[in-house]
């Protein structure tokens, strides 16, 4: 059975997803690969957050207005995040404003799993479309990007099946 989220990688990733659940092991993967989640748990703490990325690698990118945690009703079929402007005329003058939305389950979670989604969302800055530019920022920003970017598919499905193992008791 191929899942949505791994309908592109090849057979061999698609059957390794499919025995972790089967075997119910996907939980065992994360807290053995990732213990803990990340401390970003408030609205200004990931915009702090997503500030520092973007001055680290995209100093001459427009700042960030607004990042926030939302809560969408379905992950499968809506963006994890989303990057949005708004432009706005006062006077002659034009103003832009830009926005990172993050979903909330995100919110606990791994941090190289929040930072994957953060990076994609900042590459739209610069470039509007998945093409081979984007994704050669993507990883300019964090090298491990398709792995991470797999691990996040696979956090995806380990909260569908089993729930988000980071959830505070």
């Amino acid at each position: 059975m191929s899942h949505p989220y791994f309908g592109h990688y090849p057979e061999q990733v698609q059957q390794q997803v499919e025995s972790l659940l089967q075997q119910q092991r996907l939980g065992q993967f994360f807290i053995k690969r990732y213990p803990h989640s990340h401390d970003i748990k408030t609205d200004k703490q990931l915009y702090n957050y997503i500030e520092r990325l973007r001055q680290e690698y995209m100093k001459n990118s427009p700042r960030v207005h607004q990042a926030a945690y939302v809560k969408r009703h379905n992950m499968a079929l809506n963006a994890l995040g989303t990057h949005t402007y708004k432009t706005t005329q006062h006077g002659g003058r034009h103003k832009t404003s830009h926005q990172i939305h993050i979903e909330a389950t995100l919110r606990h979670a791994p941090e190289p799993i929040l930072r994957a989604l953060v990076v994609h969302e900042l590459a739209h800055f610069k470039e509007k479309h998945h093409n081979k530019a984007f994704y050669n920022l993507c990883q300019h920003m964090e090298p491990h990007y398709h792995q991470l970017e797999l691990e996040l598919r696979l956090f995806l499905l380990l909260c569908e099946s089993e729930g988000n193992i980071y959830l505070p008791d």
